[in-house]
């Protein structure tokens, strides 16, 4: 009940969240300088007081604004979190929330010890530089790390699945358990858990199954060669039949595809409305059986031709002529 009133006022839940966050230390530092300016002190130290006031609020600022980075991301993407992700209990932070937060966070606080040193009076533009410099070295030196940071980035903004997709990459299929900076865990279908770095996932193909809306089935049957022609005809009909007796599945067309000398190829295309691999399994189960029955109603044999060698035995083998070869010009 207290947790409903909170959520329908988020502006007080910010505000004694971040007030949660006032250190005792701050405070304490807080009153010895309030008492030192009572104090009528020589220059020097009165500029170095005023140092401490600034580093002091600037340390407690902060810690409020460090803590409003929190409560807003985690209220922000826990108003997008489905339903059923919080059935499931899966309370791992997405990449976008852990980007954001980690984002912002770095920024606060380097804008903080920034606007420090600049009131002790040294001067940043030289470390800024220097810091560029070095962001380039250590760019450099870290490549693979940022090729990763930046996959992850990717999959935030452009989201090509998350946490709780049924996805097959790279020759493996599964569940995505958790996406980090640098990696992605994936729980196999056989138990097991996977972990590919974010840039190698990006380069291949990913398939996303819970996605789909339905399954696009297309199989083949072959049947003797030796069919009449009469009951070939009525073969596709006969399919139809056995694909709409099936429920949650929507028949496109089943069509007589080849004629070889060795088989009558038949195709039978159809959707099946649920997603599920389960459903799928079962239905085109059914249809295999209902089309074997049917086939064996109408008289439709599914047995390869047969062949049949006669051998000439009323002389000796005779060796093959040569070839001769052609007079040159």
């Amino acid at each position: 009940m207290q947790a409903d009133r909170r959520a329908a006022r988020p502006m007080a839940e910010m505000l004694c969240a971040m007030l949660k966050k006032t250190s005792n230390t701050v405070v304490v530092m807080a009153s010895l300088l309030i008492g030192l300016t009572v104090l009528d002190l020589a220059q020097p130290w009165a500029d170095r007081v005023t140092h401490l006031w600034f580093i002091t609020l600037g340390v407690q600022i902060g810690l409020y604004a460090n803590q409003l980075v929190d409560v807003s991301a985690r209220r922000y993407f826990g108003a997008r979190t489905s339903s059923r992700m919080r059935d499931t209990g899966a309370a791992n932070p997405t990449v976008a929330r852990t980007l954001m937060v980690w984002a912002l966070k770095t920024a606060l606080w380097v804008v903080l010890l920034l606007a420090v040193l600049s009131n002790l009076g040294i001067n940043i533009s030289a470390f800024v530089a220097s810091l560029g410099i070095g962001g380039i070295a250590v760019a450099l030196a870290v490549q693979n790390i940022l090729g990763d940071l930046f996959a992850s980035l990717s999959i935030a903004v452009d989201k090509p699945f998350e946490v709780g997709d049924a996805i097959s990459v790279n020759g493996f299929s599964g569940t995505v358990e958790q996406v980090g900076l640098k990696t992605t865990r994936i729980r196999a279908d056989s138990g097991e858990q996977i972990v590919i770095a974010n840039a190698d996932l990006l380069k291949n193909t990913v398939r996303n199954f819970k996605r789909m809306s339905n399954r696009r089935v297309q199989f083949s049957l072959n049947l003797s060669p030796s069919t009449a022609v009469d009951v070939a005809e009525r073969v596709p009909e006969a399919l139809q039949h056995v694909v709409e007796a099936q429920r949650q599945v929507r028949f496109d067309r089943a069509h007589l595809k080849s004629v070889t000398q060795d088989a009558l190829e038949f195709e039978v295309v159809y959707y099946v409305l649920d997603p599920s691999y389960g459903t799928y399994m079962d239905v085109q189960q059914q249809v295999l059986l209902g089309a074997m029955r049917v086939l064996a109603g109408i008289g439709a044999s599914t047995a390869k031709a047969s062949q049949r060698v006669v051998v000439d035995g009323q002389g000796p083998l005779r060796p093959a002529t040569p070839l001769r070869s052609m007079p040159k010009p």
